[in-house]
């Protein structure tokens, strides 16, 4: 068992999965490090937590390695008795793969797959001075699984699956003080999709819409669920988290179906959108 004590970093930290998981580990006596681009709602997030415990914000862009050095930096100056870290901190992309272009891929990738290495990283060497410390990467059923369309972001999360796994084996090895999880959430209702960018080669205005149609009918776990789930599997030094019904469900399909998933699963997931 880890116990939930010092303090936590924690990546895109003011909205989603992030916020609330902010939140959690407060009551629970973390002090905190926030990251993330949205500096206000950062203040927002040190607000609710309110003057109980010791936060620090910091305004983080993850797709810069820079950034990611300075944020470690600057949150164990603040925070000596840091030993969790989450990388959290994600985007999203509407498009097919001939519809995206190299860039914009490299911008996802630089965000979901180097975000999170770089996280990692940069605070390995301070958690593993700890007696006991947690590494939390993010990655997402689409780490296990890998729709159309989501080229990009399956081939992120999947990159994020096969680093965490394996680094989490050296660590084991290594018999380190540091354990490590890989999250995998299904549909949880945060705004990635929304604020997600469009292919530059998508011209259908409606595609935009009604992919956050969907995916708003289909995320049926609250943020707050997502971020108690995520403290569960800390506590219980799990290696691999899912997160939701749907994402269990998946991750059984695919075991059992590895090859031939997509068809039933389609059907499925054209249910669950439209609230059935």
């Amino acid at each position: 068992m880890t116990t939930i004590r010092g303090a936590a970093a924690i990546t895109g930290a003011a909205s989603g999965i992030g916020r609330a998981l902010a939140i959690e580990l407060a009551q629970r006596g973390c002090d905190l490090a926030l990251a993330d681009r949205d500096e206000a709602g950062l203040k927002e997030v040190a607000a609710e937590i309110g003057q109980g415990r010791k936060v620090s914000v910091h305004r983080v862009d993850v797709g810069e390695a820079s950034e990611i050095a300075r944020f470690a930096s600057e949150a164990i100056a603040a925070h000596p008795a840091l030993s969790i870290i989450v990388n959290n901190a994600g985007v999203a992309l509407l498009g097919q793969f001939d519809e995206i272009d190299q860039a914009q891929m490299e911008w996802l990738f630089n965000i979901n797959f180097w975000g999170v290495v770089h996280g990692t990283r940069a605070f390995l060497p301070h958690l593993k001075t700890k007696g006991e410390a947690h590494i939390v990467n993010v990655s997402s059923i689409f780490g296990i699984i890998a729709p159309p369309g989501q080229s990009a972001y399956a081939a992120a999360k999947f990159a994020v699956r096969g680093f965490s796994e394996s680094l989490r084996h050296e660590l084991a090895v290594a018999k380190s003080p540091v354990r490590l999880s890989v999250v995998h959430p299904g549909g949880v209702s945060t705004s990635i999709v929304r604020n997600s960018r469009t292919g530059v080669g998508v011209t259908d205005n409606e595609r935009r819409s009604q992919s956050i149609e969907r995916f708003d009918n289909a995320a049926k776990t609250t943020p707050k669920a997502a971020a108690l789930r995520i403290i569960k599997g800390i506590e219980g030094n799990e290696p691999r988290i899912l997160i939701g019904n749907d994402a269990r469900f998946m991750d059984l399909l695919q075991r059992f179906r590895p090859g031939t998933y997509w068809a039933p699963l389609q059907r499925r997931l054209e249910k669950m959108a439209q609230g059935k």
